[in-house]
């Protein structure tokens, strides 16, 4: 009776470990992982502390600065918040890939991500390009996110609210 208890005991194990790495197996990325290299490239600007000359526009009201950003992880959230591998979202974009570039498309209406855009030189990135698109009865928005890993980052962003004239905001980093 006791051998069947340790058989059994032994067996159940056995059986949930394969079923974890089962569950592990699904959780590969389909796209390209915008989340994992943005958190590589937060971590290198942490490390290099470039100065940054930023420009903000609001509606042509133009502001620079030179600083060194102390929150890439801030700074940088609305491109790893384009993350395109959510699990709701699997099959909604059709991946087109050569030598020197990936672009991967959406046309749901339920997903704000339109497409994005990896430019490569061999294996190294040299630009991503994120378009972004939200639009209900209140506000439509449209962004374009570019990154130039070690150069420029850029965030355009149009916004329309109902019975309020519309705005345009521009923000601009080039790195030193």
């Amino acid at each position: 009776m006791i051998k069947k208890r340790y058989l059994f005991v032994f067996a159940l194990a056995l059986f949930s470990c394969n079923q974890r790495k089962e569950s592990e197996a699904n959780t590969d990325l389909i796209y390209f992982d915008i989340k994992g290299y943005f958190a590589k490239e937060i971590i290198h600007l942490q490390e290099l502390k470039p100065v940054v000359k930023k420009s903000v526009s609001i509606n042509g009201a133009l502001e620079n600065k030179s600083l060194v950003i102390k929150d890439w992880t801030k700074e940088l959230s609305v491109f790893v918040d384009a993350d395109i591998n959510k699990t709701s979202w699997k099959g909604s974009f059709v991946a087109i890939k050569n030598n020197h570039q990936e672009t991967y498309t959406s046309s749901s209406k339920k997903i704000p991500v339109k497409k994005i855009l990896i430019e490569k030189n061999g294996n190294k990135i040299r630009k991503v390009e994120i378009f972004i698109a939200n639009k209900n009865i209140l506000y439509t928005s449209n962004d374009t996110l570019t990154y130039y890993p070690d150069s420029l980052y850029q965030i355009e962003k149009r916004q329309k609210i109902r019975l309020l004239s519309a705005k345009k905001y521009s923000i601009i980093g080039k790195l030193r």
